[in-house]
């Protein structure tokens, strides 16, 4: 019974040799790195009838190299039957200062190719990368150069990491003329750096990169950043920005101050006028409360009950002369002629303009009477009656007339 099994366990380790053989190795293994992301790469053959009947995988492990020796090795799975060809590393926690195996295989359903190890430092093999961030800043003649430390893939500064890197630092003068180029180095350890030797008022290029002696190891150099030195500032300079401070404070603080002083002169005509309402106009807007200039105040039932009257406007009374002529004129004519046998009443009314008067021959007085009309703004007209105005003339054979005169101015 024991050596049934035992030959059936050998079979069992033969069958599982062949179909280990079936498979080829995964090959080239490569691992792609900046700073501390690490991604596992290779490359696989692949077999034409494998193609077609399976579908095949690969499964990555790694292994602290000092854990090597134990009996027991306990290998962590980073990536398990996954198609891809390449297995990032990244959240795997590898110390920076560390030693480590790697190693994959391809699988295919129950065929499983060999293993294939590689020893991995990240020290020593993981590539350096360039500063993050590089800034300018003019310092008088001189440039101030600023560096921000490479990041690690939880955004921390590889400084910590490595504490011997440092910083090679190329700047050149800018120029049309590529032929004339002289650049100039410095090398620093730390984040600020200032470089020397300038001329002003020129244009200045700089490049920045990482380096690592120890194992020899440095980056890509960052973009070129280029920014302008500064000097003595001229005189003109000082007048420009003089003229422009003038400005900007008429501007920005005379126009306001008369803008207000207008908007003032604006408000003040509309809400207090210089142009009075008349007394007697005022005293029936205001509340009739004894003392109180308080506007009266109207309300929609107040409004329905006004009651207006028309009220006429007339122009200022003028004294007038009025001068009545004498009533009768004595006819001298002998060819003047009379209607009817006994002589006809003749009647008129005089008035003569620019002071004069005329005088009836043979009458003893002319009266002059000067009225007085529109007195106030209401008095009505007046009649003047001329009535008496003397004695009856005399004269032989005249017919005389009596007759009253009105007239209204």
């Amino acid at each position: 019974m024991y050596a049934v099994s035992f030959g059936l366990f050998l079979l069992w380790c033969l069958e599982t040799s062949a179909v280990q053989g079936e498979l080829a190795k995964p090959q080239n293994l490569t691992m792609i790195t900046m700073n501390t992301q690490y991604s596992l790469s290779w490359d696989w053959d692949w077999d034409q009838s494998t193609r077609e009947s399976h579908v095949v995988t690969f499964t990555a492990q790694y292994l602290a190299k000092y854990k090597l020796m134990r009996v027991k090795k306990d290998w962590t799975t980073v990536c398990k039957s996954r198609p891809s060809h390449r297995c990032d590393m990244t959240d795997s926690n590898l110390h920076y200062m560390g030693i480590y195996v790697l190693r994959v295989r391809a699988n295919a359903g129950q065929l499983h190719s060999g293993w294939v190890q590689k020893d991995f430092c990240p020290d020593k093999d993981a590539a350096l990368g360039p500063p993050s961030k590089v800034d300018l800043a003019p310092a008088g003649s001189t440039l101030d150069v600023s560096i921000s430390d490479p990041l690690t893939s939880t955004n921390g500064s590889m400084k910590d990491t490595i504490p011997a890197m440092y910083y090679h630092i190329i700047y050149w003068e800018r120029s049309v003329d590529p032929q004339g180029l002289k650049t100039e180095v410095i090398d620093s350890s730390v984040n600020l750096v200032t470089l020397p030797d300038l001329k002003p008022w020129t244009w200045y290029c700089v490049s920045v990169q990482s380096r690592y002696d120890y194992y020899n190891k440095s980056s890509g150099f960052t973009s070129p950043h280029c920014m302008q030195t500064e000097g003595a500032t001229p005189w003109w300079l000082i007048f420009l920005y003089f003229v422009a401070s003038l400005v900007i404070c008429f501007v920005g603080v005379l126009l306001p101050l008369y803008g207000f002083f207008r908007c003032y002169r604006v408000l003040k005509a509309t809400l207090y006028p210089s142009i009075q309402l008349p007394p007697h106009i005022q005293e029936y807007l205001r509340d009739s409360s004894p003392g109180s200039d308080m506007p009266r105040l109207l309300t929609p039932d107040s409004e329905s009950e006004l009651i207006c009257d028309r009220v006429s406007i007339c122009p200022e009374a003028v004294l007038l002369e009025i001068h009545t002529p004498p009533l009768f004129e004595a006819i001298t004519d002998p060819d003047s002629s009379r209607q009817g046998s006994g002589g006809s009443r003749d009647s008129g009314v005089y008035s003569t303009e620019g002071g004069s008067s005329r005088q009836q021959p043979g009458s003893g007085q002319s009266s002059v009477e000067t009225v007085d009309s529109w007195q106030g703004s209401s008095a009505p007209q007046e009649q003047v009656k001329m009535a008496d105005m003397g004695p009856e003339p005399r004269g032989d054979g005249v017919a005389v007339d009596e007759g009253i005169v009105d007239m209204c101015v």
